[in-house]
């Protein structure tokens, strides 16, 4: 199976692929901030003067409203094109690690899109695949967000 998702992943290297998250809410933006253990006012209400959207936010948001339906989850719960080359493999994912970079701040009624490509693949040992991934967040004004991701498939 590593084979295959290795081959199926440096097919998809460079390729760029765009998807719309939606627009932001501060109330979603705000069950985000509570859900993560945040307590300031200023991102869990949104009728506080200085409200803000976490940073994280929008690096946690992988669909827009209302979500994903069944059929783009995997058995283990992420979303089937989450990991290029994976989809529909028995492989075991894991998280590799993260890079984000800030650009500038999201804001309650942005528009954001995000842009994402394959930009590594690397054989590590018979029975490990380390797939690098760059996802860029956009709203009108220009990049919000990049963010380098890193995903073990063994």
């Amino acid at each position: 199976m590593l084979d295959l998702a290795e081959k199926r992943a440096r097919a998809l290297l460079g390729r760029w692929q765009t998807r719309s998250l939606g627009v932001v809410r501060a109330g979603a933006a705000a069950e985000f901030a509570r859900a993560v253990g945040e307590s300031a006012p200023r991102l869990v209400d949104p009728a506080h003067p200085a409200f803000v959207v976490h940073p994280m936010y929008v690096v946690s948001v992988l669909r827009p409203e209302p979500g994903a339906d069944a059929g783009e989850l995997r058995r283990d719960g992420m979303y089937r094109d989450e990991v290029p080359g994976t989809d529909g493999l028995d492989v075991r994912l894991m998280a590799g690690g993260q890079e984000v970079r800030w650009a500038d701040d999201v804001r309650v009624g942005d528009r954001v899109e995000v842009q994402r490509a394959l930009t590594g693949v690397e054989r590590k040992h018979a029975d490990l695949l380390l797939l690098t991934v760059v996802k860029k967040y956009f709203a009108e004004r220009g990049i919000l967000v990049e963010v380098t991701e890193r995903f073990i498939v063994r």
